[in-house]
Order: C-alpha cells, then structure tokens, then sequence
C-alpha cells in the first residue's frame, strides 16, 4: 500500500479539482436557475382561474393569484420530493448501473429540459397550463439531478478527503452564478420574456461545459489512479458483504469488494444526520420565507433588486464562502461534540427571518424591520449552512474502509435529500405561521 501511495500521480495543473467543481457546478445550477426566476415564473401565474369566481374577475391592487402565492412552496415541493426518492435509488443501486450512463445521461436529460424551458419563454400558455408544466420541468430537472449528485460525491469519495470540498464549493458557485444572471438580466432592461430567454439559454451553455468536462475527466492520470486503487484494494483490506439476515459473511458474487449500507451507516450516522438536519433548517426558510421578505428603505430600483441581490446573490455567495472555507480549515473535527452543536443552534434563523418585514402576515409582528437585519442574518445563515454541510460531506467518506466510500458518498447524498425534502415540507408550515 505503500508503494501504491508512493506512486500516486499528482493531480496536474488541478486538473480533477477544476472538473469536480465544474460539475458541482452542474449539479446545482438547473434547481438554482429555476429558483432565480421567481419573477419570470409568477409573472406568467396573473388571473389564475383557480381564483376567479366570474369570467369578468379582477384583482385588487397587490393582490396575488392563488398559483401565485403557492408558487414558491409548490415549486420547493416539487423539487425536493423526486429529489429523495432518485436519490435513495441511486444510493442502493447505483452498482448496476454505470457511472458513465448515469452522469451523461442525467446531464443531457437535462440539458434538454433547459432547451425546452427556453423554448416555452416564447409559447403563450393560461396561467394553470403554464404552472403544470414548469412543475413537471422542476421535478425531471431534480430527478436527474439527483442521481447526478449521488454519482458525484460517490465518485469524489473515491479521492482523497479534500476533493469533495470542489464539489461542494461548485454547488455553491451555482446558486451565486445563477442569481448574477438574473441580475443582468434586469439590468439589461430588456422585456421579460427576453431577459428571461438569454438567462435559460446561458444555463444550457454552462450545462454543457459540465458534459464537456465529465468526458474528459476519465482521460487525466490522477482520477485513474484512485479509482483503480478503490477498485483493487490491498490484500488486509476485506472483501466480504454482511448478510444482515443471518449476520453471516459472504463475498460479492461480482468479484468486487462487497458492501453493507446498513454497516455503512453504522459508521456515518450521526454526520449524515447531521447535514439531513442542516438542510432541514435551511430549506424550510429559504426561499420560502425569506424571498417574500419586502425592502423597508428608498424605494425605485432598490425595491426591484432587493430580494434578487439580499436574498438570493447573498444567499449563495455566502454559502459559496462557507462550502469553500473547509479547502482550508476543517473545524470541528468528526467526533468533536461542538459539530452537532453548531448544526442544532441554526434552529434560531427560522424565528429570525420570520420576524422580519415577511409579506404578506397574518400572525407575528414585524420586529426586524431595517433591511439591515435581514442581510445580517441571510450572511450568518448562509455561511453556516455551507461551511458545515461540507463539513459533513467531506468527512462522511473518510470514516469507512476505502471500497466502502462510493458507497458511503451516496448514502451522504441520500441524507442531504432527505433534509431537502423534510425543508420543503417544514416551509409550509413556517410560512404559515408568520
């Protein structure tokens, strides 16, 4: 094992580092993108018929359809659910099926839905009609992305600890790319339909680079090596599946080292719970809550570009620096106390965010009425949840032998999905409540 270490090619010119942050990238930038165009999309939801009592209904000023107003939660919904459910089966499954067939495939699939998406900027549709199928996109977009996800810290937990943090860091840049595209889009002054169509077409662009990048990965010295190493493990390392039936051992007939998920999350229980609970928190305020927040100062330009640059730019800008941080500092360890500490303590931001200038209310006061407050906790919120989410990720891998790390690595992005899924139903009740 030694030797084998000895000869480990370096990864040249961070070859497979730019790749695994590229296709981070990829992961998260279709969920994103849609997220971003909350505009575009309620925009398009006006005099719903789900609301009209007469063909001739009119709505008051300010007043919101009810596709409208469910959109956010819907949408969030509708995302996080095929999120889990394609994750769990690419965590239990994701031997028999290639690695090759699940990235490209679920990146072109994708990719397609984004041409698609562009497309339908330009088709006229009634408001129900058009709610329908931009639900149906979201849940393709998030299916696929998520057996694309599961592959890709599968995959990353194949390489050494600090290759997950590209990933990571990449599905952090996502969020902040895709909310400074629609910023110059509003920027452009161009009609909505128009700035809607560049932004849609420029994520296909992107999505494409990431296809790019994928096929080129297999060709660099360095990410052969590891997988080669993962494949053919030394001979002290075991070989054999617990059969949990009978709590007896046997080999795996494919001749590959066996697996157990159930031994597996033994080891990584708690750190996977660990990130579900983080996501929890944070999807359940973000965006629902936090993107019906209203600008409390000058009104004019800031009131348009107040929740795409407080909410969403600073969303994942901050988050970006979080996830980013642990390539240089991984504080606390794994089996430090003060990790779970720190995740629970997030539970404040629901309460904080929803005592902010959130419209429309029904139940709290507004006690955080400067938007000064609201952009303080968005950086504290956001940061936390990038920095400790990759925590989690980074060390999940590295507490199980090393044949067991692909596996360890999907099963770690099962759980993220379960938080995501949890969060989506938890922002009903949140958004209720304020």
């Amino acid at each position: 094992m030694r030797r084998m270490a000895a000869r480990a090619p370096k990864d040249k010119y961070f070859g497979v580092w730019l790749i695994f942050f590229m296709l981070g990238l990829g992961t998260l930038l279709p969920w994103n993108f849609y997220m971003n165009a909350n505009v575009y999309f309620t925009s398009r939801l006006k005099d719903s018929p789900l609301e009209e009592s007469s063909a001739n209904r009119t709505e008051a000023p300010g007043e919101r359809s009810a596709l409208e107003a469910s959109f956010n939660n819907v949408m969030t919904l509708c995302a996080m659910l095929p999120l889990l459910l394609c994750t769990c089966l690419t965590s239990l499954l994701h031997r028999l099926v290639s690695q090759r067939l699940r990235v490209l495939g679920s990146l072109l699939v994708i990719m397609i839905v984004f041409i698609a998406t562009a497309v339908f900027v330009r088709v006229p549709l009634e408001p129900l009609a058009f709610f329908c199928v931009t639900m149906a996109k979201i849940v393709t977009i998030n299916s696929f992305g998520a057996v694309l996800q599961g592959s890709l810290f599968g995959m990353a937990g194949l390489l050494p600890a600090s290759y997950t943090t590209p990933v990571m860091s990449g599905q952090g840049m996502a969020g902040s790319f895709a909310a400074f595209a629609m910023i110059c889009a509003i920027a452009s002054g161009s009609d909505l339909p128009d700035a809607a169509f560049g932004y849609f077409i420029t994520a296909c662009v992107v999505i494409f680079l990431s296809i790019l990048c994928y096929v080129l990965l297999p060709k660099l010295e360095f990410f052969q090596f590891h997988q080669e190493k993962n494949r053919n493990p030394s001979p002290g390392t075991s070989l054999i599946l617990m059969n949990p039936e009978r709590g007896a051992e046997s080999a795996d007939p494919s001749g590959r080292p066996g697996v157990s998920v159930v031994k597996i999350f033994e080891k990584i229980w708690l750190l996977a719970l660990s990130v579900c609970f983080t996501f929890t928190v944070t999807i359940g305020t973000f965006p629902a809550i936090t993107a019906d927040t209203k600008s409390t100062l000058a009104r004019g330009s800031w009131e348009r570009y107040f929740i795409p640059v407080s909410c969403f730019l600073l969303f994942n800008l901050s988050d970006w620096a979080g996830r980013s941080l642990t390539a240089f500092c991984m504080w606390p360890r794994s089996d430090s106390r003060m990790l779970p500490v720190c995740i629970v303590s997030r539970l404040l931001f629901p309460p904080l965010f929803m005592l902010c200038n959130v419209q429309p209310r029904l139940n709290l006061p507004v006690f955080f009425l400067h938007d000064g407050w609201f952009i303080f906790f968005m950086v504290l919120f956001a940061f936390s949840n990038g920095y400790l989410a990759s925590l989690c990720m980074c060390f999940g891998p590295k507490k199980v032998l090393p044949h067991e790390a692909e596996t360890a690595g999907a099963v770690m992005a099962f759980f993220l999905s379960l938080g995501l899924a949890l969060g989506a139903g938890l922002s009903f009740l949140l958004r209720a409540l304020v």
